[in-house]
């Protein structure tokens, strides 16, 4: 049958299907081509609209289409045409595998997409050439002819009204796009100080004390770095925020001591001051203005709910191994409705992180993260003459513990165990963050994400701030502080064994009346960096031992805690004690008035330290022990008859000593920190009730241990 394509042109849908299929495809290249732009969001919105709006008209064109030329003469322009087709089919399946994955899954396919873009290039390979050779060679024919006939009138008119109707569709869809953009073009961002703020140390430095910065030298919106929440609520990084809402990291400006502390030191050394802690607490408040003068609230509402929050970390740039926050921040580009709150709008917000996620990736996941000196920018803090009006003064330091430690080798990954291998070890994962390519032990599907728990030593503020998931965080710290974690991708080069171990070194007999000389052993056998570690004039651990005879009574004792919660004086203990510079002791955390320390004790990696401790023997028969000195040397006496000696050593833990809980809440509170076993070890000495012979009494051997 002979087509009459003029028409065919006139067809209302020609026009229509034309348009429709220059707009996917001028947007689509628009989206994969053209830089991440609150545009290029609502061509995502409308690309999308658009192609399920006039799918099923488009596609019956295209059929009808196909089949009105099936019979008619192979060519170039039918193959085209043909070819275009087959992208266009392509493009569409795609397109709606997309569309689905977008709304209802975690994350778009790599597979679907590729097959999506790549079928858009070549629908513009094929399709284009099919209408403009038709179009040339149409207009070529006439031109040709001796005289213009009627058919060739028709067809030139229907042709043009078809483009015409292109054009208009095209351009109300170019208009659909263009008013979106002026009705919504995002959020307003204010990124700005307050009036009054405080540039105490200079308008270039304006978060000092801290050594943090933003990209823009400026203020951010506290806005900016805030939303967490909606991370956990997009069907996306569910888990992850679930392990973040309970850690260190999310409470860390939330934290009581800190909130107290950071009154303590504004009231004292000026708000400004508090600056120098902001930037690893609360860098939300320091990065828009808050902690400035005459701001009664020094932790905005969003860095207090937030502490160190998803983007707070996710947007770090830049690190120096110095410490003190030393880090560059770079606001991330925020996609359209993040901000918004409502129903509609966060499916909205989430299909478009989903459907065009190349700038959330690029924004938010960095090889810097995998690094230890990443870590190192917070984690190292030194006291200098802008706090303390002295001098500098190294405080912790994680970062150059580990640096020089056991557990560092250069170059050999094999060997060496980072931070995230321990503090974030790899959990199975369902999350669209899980795999990375990056990693020297990792591949791009392997179904886990390091756990965003930050797992360390605190065991105390989950449970004093209530926090939902309180209690399983406090049961894994304590699980992480005896070392019974299990991290199977660092198992065949860490070592087994509690984080801190703890023997016992005793004679495996004594004599009554002797003076038994025993240790206690403690090495650090787990742990990469100084234990403890952290602010050591808050953070306490120690040793306990306990003596027993074979009835239970107690012959010696030394690390025990009494009814007000404080150790006894005499005890061996882990902990520094600064002082200022009159040589004060530095007992509230009032770290803006060190300028050194008269006593530090801690374990470097793979190290050991000694307790030592005496006593005597049990003697003859009687049942009242007396001191024979002021603190571990005792004389007690014992029941007749042989017996034997049990010792009991532990090795101790808390967070927060009691006198800065008392400074800082009041001792009527009756606020305490949980106190948690690290290590233990038991021995038992086997006693002679019969005296040795006259004259020198020498000291039991050294021998035995714990069994």
């Amino acid at each position: 049958m002979r087509t009459d394509r003029a028409a065919e042109w006139r067809r209302r849908l020609t026009g229509f299907t034309l348009a429709w299929l220059l707009f996917e495809t001028a947007t689509g290249l628009s989206i994969y081509l053209l830089p991440f732009s609150v545009l290029n969001q609502w061509m995502v919105i409308l690309h999308t609209g658009a192609g399920l709006a006039a799918l099923l008209p488009a596609l019956w064109y295209q059929i009808r289409h196909i089949m009105v030329h099936w019979e008619r003469p192979l060519s170039a322009i039918k193959l085209m045409g043909w070819l275009a087709s087959a992208a266009t089919l392509v493009a569409v399946v795609s397109g709606l595998v997309l569309t689905w994955q977008a709304l209802a899954a975690t994350r778009i396919s790599h597979a679907w997409d590729l097959a999506h873009v790549v079928s858009t290039f070549a629908l513009v390979a094929f399709a284009a050439p099919h209408v403009i050779l038709l179009l040339i060679r149409d207009r070529a024919a006439a031109r040709a002819a001796p005289a213009p006939t009627l058919e060739t009138a028709r067809l030139k008119a229907a042709q043009s009204r078809a483009l015409l109707h292109t054009a208009g569709w095209t351009a109300a869809m170019g208009t659909a796009v263009a008013l979106a953009w002026v009705w919504y073009p995002g959020d307003d961002l204010r990124h700005q100080f307050p009036e009054d703020y405080s540039f105490k140390y200079g308008q270039d430095r304006p978060f000092a004390p801290s050594l943090a910065r933003t990209a823009t030298g400026g203020a951010y919106d506290p806005r900016s770095l805030a939303g967490s929440e909606t991370c956990g609520t997009s069907g996306c990084h569910e888990e992850i925020a679930a392990e973040w809402s309970v850690s260190a990291h999310r409470w860390a400006a939330m934290d009581v001591g800190f909130q107290r502390i950071q009154e303590e030191m504004a009231r004292q050394n000026g708000a400004e001051s508090t600056r120098y802690c902001g930037g690893c607490h609360d860098p939300i408040s320091l990065f828009s203005g808050t902690k400035n003068i005459f701001t009664e609230d020094l932790t905005g509402l969003a860095g207090y709910n937030e502490g160190v929050s998803c983007l707070s970390c996710h947007s770090v740039r830049k690190t120096d191994v110095e410490g003190n926050a030393n880090y560059e921040v770079a606001q991330p580009a925020r996609y359209l409705f993040e901000l918004q709150e409502g129903r509609a709008t966060r499916l909205a917000r989430d299909f478009l992180i989903r459907a065009y996620p190349r700038q959330h990736a690029n924004d938010l996941s960095k090889r810097l993260f995998k690094t230890p000196e990443y870590c190192a920018a917070c984690h190292k803090q030194f006291i200098d003459q802008e706090v303390n009006n002295v001098g500098w003064v190294q405080l912790q330091n994680q970062y150059d513990n580990w640096r020089k430690s056991r557990w560092n080798h250069p170059g050999d990954p094999t060997k060496t165990i980072e931070c995230r291998e321990c503090h974030m070890p790899l959990v199975a994962s369902s999350d669209p963050a899980a795999g990375d390519p990056l990693d020297y032990n990792r591949t791009p599907d392997d179904r886990r994400h390091r756990s965003h728990r930050f797992i360390g030593a605190n065991q105390v503020m989950p449970a004093m701030l209530k926090l939902p998931g309180a209690g399983r965080q406090i049961e894994l710290t304590e699980k992480w502080l005896r070392g019974e974690m299990e991290i199977p991708e660092i198992e065949h080069k860490w070592t087994r064994g509690p984080a801190v171990r703890l023997d016992l070194i005793v004679p495996e007999t004594a004599r009554s009346g002797e003076t038994l000389t025993m240790k206690a052993v403690v090495t650090s056998n787990k742990v990469g960096h100084d234990f403890p570690t952290g602010p050591l004039d808050i953070i306490q651990s120690w040793i306990e031992v306990t003596a027993k005879d074979d009835a239970g009574r107690v012959l010696f004792a030394s690390g025990r805690v009494d009814d007000r919660h404080f150790i006894e004086p005499g005890s061996f203990m882990f902990k520094a004690e600064p002082v200022d510079q009159y040589g004060n002791l530095i007992d509230r955390h009032n770290l803006w008035e060190m300028v050194g320390v008269r006593y530090r004790r801690s374990l470097f990696p793979g190290f050991s330290d000694t307790a030592e401790y005496a006593f005597r023997c049990p003697g003859s028969a009687g049942a009242t022990a007396t001191p024979d000195s002021a603190e571990r040397d005792l004389r007690f006496d014992a029941p007749a008859g042989p017996g034997a000696v049990k010792v009991t050593a532990r090795l101790l833990y808390r967070k927060i000593d009691q006198y800065l809980l008392n400074f800082m809440f009041g001792e009527k509170v009756g606020l305490t920190t949980p106190i948690t076993e690290m290590a233990r070890a038991e021995a038992t000495i086997h006693v002679d009730d019969r005296p040795r012979a006259a004259g020198p009494r020498p000291a039991g051997p050294a021998g035995g241990g714990a069994p």
